[in-house]
């Protein structure tokens, strides 16, 4: 059986997202990113067109909205995606206005705590994926890219957070988290 050798991570790659250095500034994009989510999600959460009485209201209303953007000369909705609206989506619209508004809030207090960072932005990138494709630009755009350069950075985007305890808990290689902080040190080995 053939051995095969890990390729080696390139020098920028891994000061801008696994180094300790960099920690700080993945502190405060994280923060910021669920700040957005929080604020967003909370928005939701209080309105009765999202969790109250009118349940899927909201919801409703947004992707009838998105479903007239996949019509005409030139539509912003793929068909695959329109189909999925009027086919998935809007049956479930309570459901879906439920998990929009509490993914929202989850994944913005996810973020702030610096618990879980990687699958909490990963998880917030999809629901922005899914904004765009019903073709809703406005902050959908920003907040993707953040969430994608905080799931490349994983590794460190917690260190200031819940994630310094909770990843070596949970069996990532101990890299940074293994060592405590302020001492000295940069980037792990692949062997730790």
């Amino acid at each position: 059986m053939a051995r095969t050798l890990p390729y080696p991570e390139p020098r920028v790659s891994e000061f801008l997202f696994a180094s300790k250095a960099m920690a700080p500034v993945w502190a405060i994009i994280r923060i910021y990113l669920g700040w957005m989510w929080l604020t967003a999600g909370w928005g939701k959460v209080t309105s009765p067109a999202w969790t109250g009485e009118n349940a899927g209201a909201a919801v409703t209303g947004y992707l009838q909205g998105a479903l007239g953007r996949a019509e005409g000369e030139s539509p912003s909705v793929t068909g695959w995606y329109a189909w999925m609206i009027e086919n998935l989506f809007l049956p479930n619209a309570t459901l879906m206005s439920w998990l929009v508004a509490w993914g929202e809030v989850l994944v913005g207090i996810a973020l702030i705590l610096g618990f879980l960072v990687g699958l909490s932005a990963f998880l917030g990138g999809a629901m922005n994926v899914a904004f765009l494709l019903a073709g809703t630009l406005s902050t959908n755009p920003v907040m993707f890219i953040l969430a994608t350069w905080l799931v490349l950075a994983w590794r460190v985007a917690g260190y200031y957070g819940l994630d310094y305890w909770v990843l070596p808990r949970l069996g990532a290689p101990k890299g940074l988290f293994g060592r405590q902080r302020g001492e000295g040190g940069g980037t792990p080995s692949p062997t730790t």
